[in-house]
């Protein structure tokens, strides 16, 4: 699964290099995604030497494979940020989200790169959705926005009501990353594909450990969607989700929905249009899961197909991917210095979807507390004492992440592996001399690898639309080979042997 993005706009980088070993920098950032290449060019523009690390490649995971709404109406969260902090909270998560916006678009309208204005729009499909519409709008008229109801969305069938907001905004984020990584090589920062930090210590210089060798700088920023260092805990803070995204070409003269479109029923549906090659073409999304707990992603998939065939009959398919993205207990998103980091390292994370403003907001928080800047929007945000209703969630996540993992190893244990190996696309977890082992077979070849998460131990689920394997605690995943793909955990699986 490759997303329209990556496979329309790859980032070819020129002039930037690899990591030298001894090295030294005034800030290295750990991704190069939305949030890593901003924080990285307001540094720059600074005069700080910078370096980028990037474990794969320039948006391979989280800006990569987004839907690309740059938008203030973000489903139901602003009334869940209500319900779980403050009025006050929620205001500062707004503005932050609106400084985000707004420095975004500016950007792209400096550097001439294409967006394109829309209405926003949050709907019920049927009345049992009516509730959180109007919580929504509350608490988006509450913040300042200037939201509104209609019943008048352009969608192709009925919908019980919906909360509108104007003036909002699509991109093509790999463009957005490729003027971002342009401005940071000309302004000789560094970006470093194929490189992992792996660890690093506390106070400053930060001493870097990565698969190449280790490097030192002033600061380091973690921009990695999962943090890579434990020590702040954001793992049991967090849920990681998976959502899947297609594209479609539509029949002729079929009318295409000019909004962006988000519903608040179970379960969700996204849409939004994005200009490729001359025409415009459809993206539908939804069908979130708990990593490593649906029973078959591909039916994800397979169920968003259908529910495009019956609304917009004919369309024809012409990319199909999934995201990851972290939801926090509270849904305010962390970034801000790492606990047990010596006051150098930073971190950003657990944007719930909304990467696309809160990816600029985090970057512009951490810069601008790097360089002595005063928001006060990120200090209420950073400066937040955990809540009853947060810490009532996050309790509840870690007991229910204890009793899958004692489950799960039960059921490794107790399961010996079959004789003859998967069929194309599968992949299947059981015990081999006592220990848990994943066996698949992709493109052919039949792979063995070790089934046990390296990161707290998970017992790895297989992943049938994306032939990975994902770990149902903390949201790692791994490819068929066991190469680390994304999440919390920092090496690769063992082979079975």
């Amino acid at each position: 699964m490759r997303s329209l993005w990556l496979d329309t706009h790859p980032v070819r980088l020129s002039g930037s290099g690899t990591l030298e070993p001894g090295s030294r920098y005034d800030t290295v950032v750990a991704g190069a995604g939305l949030t890593g290449l901003t924080a990285a060019v307001l540094l720059a523009r600074a005069g700080q030497s910078v370096a980028v690390l990037e474990a794969r490649g320039v948006g391979a995971v989280a800006t990569g494979n987004t839907t690309a709404k740059v938008s203030l109406l973000q489903g139901t969260n602003l009334s869940s940020i209500r319900s779980s902090r403050s009025d006050e909270v929620l205001g500062a998560y707004v503005e932050g989200n609106r400084e985000g916006q707004a420095w975004l678009l500016r950007y792209l309208d400096e550097r001439g790169i294409e967006y394109q204005s829309r209405t926003s729009y949050i709907y019920a499909a049927g009345p049992a959705g009516i509730p959180s519409l109007e919580e929504e709008l509350d608490a988006c008229q509450r913040a300042g926005l200037p939201a509104f109801w209609t019943n008048t969305t352009g969608l192709p069938f009925e919908v019980a009501g919906a909360v509108a907001l104007s003036d909002q905004a699509q991109i093509h984020p790999m463009e957005v990353l490729d003027a971002l990584a342009g401005e940071l090589v000309e302004r000789g920062g560094r970006i470093v594909e194929g490189t992992r930090v792996t660890d690093a210590s506390s106070g400053s210089p930060v001493r870097i450990q990565t698969t190449q060798g280790e490097v030192e700088a002033e600061r380091l920023i973690l921009a990695t969607g999962s943090p890579v260092l434990d020590r702040g805990g954001y793992f049991a803070k967090m849920k990681g989700h998976r959502s899947y995204a297609l594209t479609y070409r539509l029949p002729a003269g079929t009318p295409m929905p000019q909004g962006m479109y988000l519903s608040v029923d179970s379960p969700s549906r996204t849409l939004r249009t994005v200009p490729a090659g001359g025409e415009e073409i459809l993206l539908v999304g939804g069908n979130d899961h708990l990593v490593g707990r649906a029973r078959s992603p591909q039916g994800a998939v397979d169920d968003l197909e259908a529910w495009t065939q019956e609304h917009f009959p004919g369309a024809q398919r012409t990319h199909a991917w999934s995201a990851q993205d972290y939801r926090p207990a509270d849904y305010v998103p962390f970034f801000g210095t790492l606990p047990r980091g010596g006051g150098a390292i930073y971190v950003a994370t657990g944007y719930n979807k909304w990467g696309m403003t809160n990816a600029v907001a985090a970057a512009l928080a951490i810069s601008g507390e790097i360089l002595d800047g005063n928001m006060p929007w990120a200090k209420a945000l950073t400066d937040r004492s955990a809540t009853l209703s947060g810490v009532a969630t996050a309790v509840k996540d870690n007991l229910d992440i204890g009793m899958r993992m004692g489950a799960d190893w039960a059921a490794a244990e107790l399961r010996s592996l079959p004789g003859d190996p998967p069929a194309e696309g599968q992949g299947v977890v059981g015990r081999e001399g006592g220990t848990p082992v994943g066996v698949s077979t992709v493109d052919g070849v039949t792979r063995r690898v070790s089934a046990v998460c390296p990161h707290m131990g998970g017992i790895l689920s297989w992943n049938d639309a994306e032939c990975s394997w994902d770990c149902p605690l903390h949201a790692s995943r791994f490819s068929a080979d066991g190469t680390l793909l994304e999440g919390p955990a920092v090496t690769d699986l063992s082979t079975a042997d």
